[in-house]
């Protein structure tokens, strides 16, 4: 379910990679020249004046290159990946650079050949002659391990997003969570309801791959809440908000809200494939959390606090209470009252807790 919030993230995504490939591509070139004319010899298209001319061609060629190669690994490579081992999924994207090199080199030709056509003798066998000048050039040599290597790292700079979360792998390159720090957060504790029952029914194998797509059907509308993944485990997904982010256009609360809806709409797939169909519980609360990388031989971004101990017992009373979703006071109390309609549960003892919670549903 591709939404216009997720749309605009990817294509976000697409428009950092071209200015990132032009950049390259720009700096790659003058320093060729420039050491190339340290040497006294001319770069290959200087040779009548016509280095600008290439220069802004190849400038713009790459514009074109970086948009068509940022939207190919945004909405079709990566998507593909993710459903397969990163390693096949790399030597997918090698083998399709390879063929998008070809094919983007050919279209480029075009125009610098028609930049400095003089008009006589076949124009076709002028651009035939310019790949075969090209291909089989010192130059091409150099371009073309050079650029599979940028390919290669954008795909492994998006697998390590992937791998810790929008926004995550930045925070680590920056160190922002070096040194602990306190921030305001929300937490939403998702927990599958029936999930023994389901493992019992499907089997562990199947369970597996039960749960596996469940959690990537779900993920457009975490990106699309600005949800935060901290943890999935088992078949409980932890996720989290800062403040801004959790109560801008109710994100937190849309966030379950779509998830049911979404699940809700796939329900004859569900049946289908696994004769189960997956429904979440959820409760939310926000308070004060200490945030810090954690670790040695494997790095993480860990949150401790009371908050989260309260959020899981708050998610623990649904069941009990026989709702969906519980929500707590402090958290119902961050939005303006006309926003939304809550439904008082009461005065809830929890596990742990010295005092009574005020819980409330939608």
């Amino acid at each position: 379910m591709a939404t216009k919030r997720d749309l605009r993230t990817k294509f976000t995504t697409v428009l950092w990679i071209t200015a990132a490939w032009t950049i390259i591509s720009m700096v790659q070139l003058t320093y060729e020249a420039a050491f190339l004319r340290e040497y006294g010899l001319e770069y290959r298209w200087a040779t009548s004046g016509n280095f600008m001319t290439y220069f802004k061609i190849n400038s713009l060629a790459f514009v074109l290159n970086g948009f068509i190669g940022g939207v190919f690994i945004v909405f079709v490579l990566r998507n593909w990946i993710r459903n397969r081992s990163y390693t096949f999924g790399l030597l997918y994207g090698m083998t399709a650079y390879i063929v998008l090199f070809f094919a983007l080199t050919c279209i480029q030709n075009y125009f610098v050949i028609d930049s400095i056509w003089d008009g006589k003798g076949s124009f076709f066998t002028a651009y035939v002659k310019g790949l075969e000048d090209y291909f089989f050039s010192y130059e091409f040599a150099r371009n073309f391990p050079f650029w599979f290597l940028v390919f290669t790292t954008t795909l492994i700079t998006l697998f390590v997003n992937d791998k810790y979360g929008p926004g995550e792998f930045k925070k680590f390159l920056l160190g922002k969570y070096f040194h602990p720090k306190s921030e305001e957060r929300i937490f939403m504790f998702l927990d599958l309801k029936g999930s023994t029952s389901i493992a019992e029914k499907l089997g562990e194998r199947q369970y597996f791959h039960f749960l596996r797509k469940v959690y990537s059907d779900v993920t457009p509308v975490l990106l699309d809440t600005k949800a935060e993944v901290y943890q999935y485990v088992g078949d409980e997904i932890v996720v989290s908000w800062n403040l801004k982010n959790g109560l801008k256009d109710l994100n937190c609360i849309r966030c379950f809200q779509n998830i049911l809806q979404l699940l809700k709409n796939l329900e004859p797939l569900y049946l289908d494939q696994f004769k189960a169909i997956p429904e979440f519980k959820a409760g939310l609360h926000v308070g004060r959390a200490i945030i810090g990388e954690i670790g040695v031989i494997k790095r993480d971004i860990a949150y401790s606090g009371d908050v989260l101990n309260t959020t899981a017992r708050i998610q623990s009373k649904c069941n009990e209470l026989g709702t969906s979703i519980l929500i707590s006071e402090n958290l119902v109390n961050c939005f303006p009252k006309e926003q939304l309609t809550f439904r008082s549960m009461g005065q809830v003892e929890l596990r742990g807790k010295s005092e009574a919670l005020s819980l409330y549903s939608l």
